[in-house]
């Protein structure tokens, strides 16, 4: 019985066979050999990122830079490029704009106007009765020149573009190969949530992630996900500079 291609040499190979009888070489089952590189290629990205996100942890633990911001950005970048060449053909099947209507494009644009404001005023007033510390941006980035325009670049648009090809991209495809899709959406959620290494931003960030996780699995594309991460992202930064100019006065 044919049971596929010799992995080696992509001939016929005999389902019985230990060998390949073209090659010589040991035969293994497609699948198999799939499932153990995708295995091996999700270990190394959680590793990478989480050591990323250690390192980042004690960076902007100091005094907020641009030129460190611009350092640890372009890590990141270099990073999600890196890994998504691995499954370049899959990634860049989730850019088409087929599944895209009128109905999942309008939930994309008015989900994120109110996980922004509940976000962001939740997290105020766990931060101010917890930890007696109200967090804003703007007031970490007081050193930096033109600070308005680096924020926006660092928070609403790399992390939509990047973030989600990342995890609801690379990883997302490669859990596929080994998990349901429950198990996937769940588990790129945990992990999206983990590598931010902030206990309360972890109080949002999962659920977050679950949302983009499902609408990628149910729409085949990341464009919905970026929407909503960017119009997220977005009115945060705005309330946040709303929030900022009022203490200012």
């Amino acid at each position: 019985m044919i049971a596929g291609l010799c992995i080696h040499c992509s001939q016929p190979k005999n389902e019985a066979s230990l060998f390949c009888g073209n090659c010589g070489k040991k035969a293994s089952h497609g699948l198999e050999v799939k499932e153990n590189k995708a295995i091996q290629l999700v270990i190394a990205f959680y590793l990478s990122f989480l050591v990323f996100a250690v390192v980042s942890f004690f960076v902007y633990d100091d005094e907020v830079s641009l030129e460190n911001e611009i350092i640890m950005e372009s890590i990141f970048i270099l990073l999600t490029i890196a890994f998504t060449f691995f499954g370049f053909k899959k990634v860049y099947a989730l850019y088409s704009i087929k599944q895209l209507n009128l109905l999942n494009v309008s939930f994309s644009i008015l989900f994120p106007v109110v996980s922004a404001v509940v976000v962001f005023y939740s997290i105020n007033y766990i931060n101010e009765a917890f930890f007696g510390e109200s967090t804003n941006v703007f007031f970490e980035y007081e050193g930096v020149p033109n600070a308005f325009f680096w924020i926006l670049i660092f928070y609403t648009v790399i992390p939509p573009i990047f973030e989600e090809l990342a995890f609801r991209g690379f990883l997302f495809n490669q859990l596929s190969i080994i998990a349901n899709w429950k198990v996937t959406v769940l588990a790129t959620a945990f992990l999206f949530a983990l590598v931010h290494f902030s206990f309360v931003s972890f109080l949002w960030i999962f659920p977050f992630g679950i949302v983009l996780g499902y609408l990628r699995h149910r729409y085949k594309t990341l464009w919905l996900g970026m929407i909503i991460h960017f119009i997220h992202n977005l009115l945060v930064v705005l309330l946040d500079y709303v929030m900022y100019t009022q203490v200012l006065e």
